[in-house]
């Protein structure tokens, strides 16, 4: 009866992390395109480039973490253990994946003030 439990476990926490990881890849990488244009001087083939490379990496960061982790345990063999183990499992995982998204963040950012720093000229630099 436990084996059973767990299965039904993995076949709820496996598609919502996946849902999760598809759907802040998707609002993630659709509104950093205009970071990267920014970064790259308007340059629009190697900015969409490097965004598929961000968000291929981002899907493989993700995916990989929520199958590392898709282990579950209940201690006792019933429903409110496996809900309360899942709960912990796919809030454990949502945290994780709005870390990420704050990290891609920070690099997009970054990557638009050292691309502005490299504009402005340097006033005590000769010309």
């Amino acid at each position: 009866m436990e084996a059973t439990k767990i299965l039904i476990g993995y076949a709820v926490y496996l598609p919502v992390a996946l849902f999760l990881t598809f759907y802040v890849s998707k609002t993630l990488f659709k509104n950093s395109k205009v970071y990267m244009l920014d970064i790259f001087k308007g340059r629009e083939e190697i900015a969409n480039a490097t965004n598929k490379l961000f968000e291929t990496g981002f899907y493989l960061l993700n995916i990989g973490f929520a199958l590392l982790i898709m282990k579950i345990t209940i201690s006792a063999n019933d429903y409110r253990n496996l809900i309360e183990a899942l709960s912990s499992k796919i809030g454990g995982f949502a945290i994780y994946l709005g870390i990420m998204l704050f990290i891609n963040l920070y690099f997009f950012f970054r990557g638009k003030r050292k691309a502005k720093e490299s504009q402005t000229p340097n006033p005590f630099q000769p010309a």
